[in-house]
């Protein structure tokens, strides 16, 4: 279905608006009317975009101020804005695949940190056999904090299981958790904790939550600073300026509409009962269904939720999708829908 702007709580199709439950845009920031008239302001004093090098001679002051606040929010030495997530991503690989690491994947790993020639962290369940062995090597295990038609955090209880021979890097993505878990939106990143973990290394696309075109890698200070000096970061153009100083301008904004989401949840969720083929969790703004012609159904009755085939998975998916925008008169309406099946 191809439409002609950009849907928020409604959507119109062939002339027909519907309720609109899907994206990814959770926080509801892109057509927010504060938010949008500081980006105005943001795109007058930046520019539209800023196609040069970070490694130039001139240097625009927006990028290590964010970059600062970043820091601080999400718990880390430093950070790096790049022009997406998935160049963050692929930034970070390209970097740790110079050295010797073994790379490792959790099941259905996002293809933005999926190393070309990882191995499977499990097979058949059970962790691989060579990270149980007592061989001393350094390792990379790749993996999302919320994976794809999941509804709950990663749980990183394996960690421990892995012989302590072994010393790892971990990369997190957080693409679809940062600007939503936490008790900011900060993210998960911090809590992940393991004795065996010798390197933490989260990644994210900033366009889904935050609302904002580019991506972000939060590590050590040291790591971020190699990274800048890679040849693909220094010859990449950056993230867009005047977004990345609507985010600093729009913390307030931010935070209310965390907590509009929150109120939101609370709201859909309250004495929710659904059949087992409904996936959810009462703290993240998506849910998913497995029924046959689930789509068709509750587009039969005027809502239309993200449907599509997701890379890595057998099926297509029915990805049913909250944000901060939506009234609680069309939560009233989502919830009818849903347990009429």
């Amino acid at each position: 279905m191809i439409v002609d702007s950009f849907p928020d709580r409604t959507i119109i199709i062939n002339k027909k608006e519907y309720l609109y439950f899907g994206g990814t845009a959770y926080l509801g920031l892109p057509t927010n009317a504060n938010f949008q008239n500081t980006l105005a302001k943001s795109i007058t004093k930046w520019g539209s975009f800023y196609g040069s090098s970070r490694s130039s001679n001139i240097k625009l002051s927006i990028f290590d101020k964010t970059e600062e606040l970043f820091a601080r929010q999400i718990g880390v030495e430093k950070t790096l804005t790049t022009s997406s997530g998935t160049l963050a991503g692929k930034l970070v690989l390209e970097y740790l695949s110079k050295t010797k690491n073994t790379f490792y994947h959790y099941p259905k790993t996002h293809p933005a940190i999926l190393q070309s020639y990882s191995l499977p962290l499990f097979e058949n369940g059970i962790l691989h056999q060579n990270l149980r062995n007592n061989i001393k090597e350094d390792i990379v295990i790749t993996l999302d904090a919320v994976l794809a038609l999941e509804v709950l955090p990663t749980a990183f209880n394996f960690l421990d299981d892995i012989s302590p021979s072994k010393q790892i890097t971990l990369v997190v993505d957080e693409s679809h958790s940062i600007g939503i878990l936490g008790t900011q939106g900060q993210g998960i990143f911090n809590t992940i904790c393991s004795k065996n973990i010798k390197r933490k290394i989260m990644i994210a696309s900033l366009g889904k939550a935050l609302g904002i075109s580019g991506g972000i890698i939060a590590a050590d200070a040291k790591f971020i600073d190699t990274i800048r000096e890679e040849a693909l970061f220094v010859s990449s153009s950056c993230a867009n300026p005047a977004y990345l100083e609507s985010y600093m301008m729009s913390q307030d904004l931010i935070q209310n509409q965390h907590q509009m989401l929150k109120d939101n949840l609370a709201f859909l969720f309250e004495n929710l009962k659904l059949k087992d083929a409904f996936k959810f969790n009462n703290n993240y703004p998506v849910l998913y269904c497995n029924i046959a012609n689930f789509y068709e159904s509750i587009k039969e009755n005027g809502i239309i939720i993200t449907n599509f085939k997701y890379p890595n998975y057998k099926n297509g998916m029915n990805r049913i999708v909250i944000t901060a925008n939506h009234t609680k008169s069309d939560l009233v309406r989502l919830k009818a829908m849903l347990v009429s099946f």
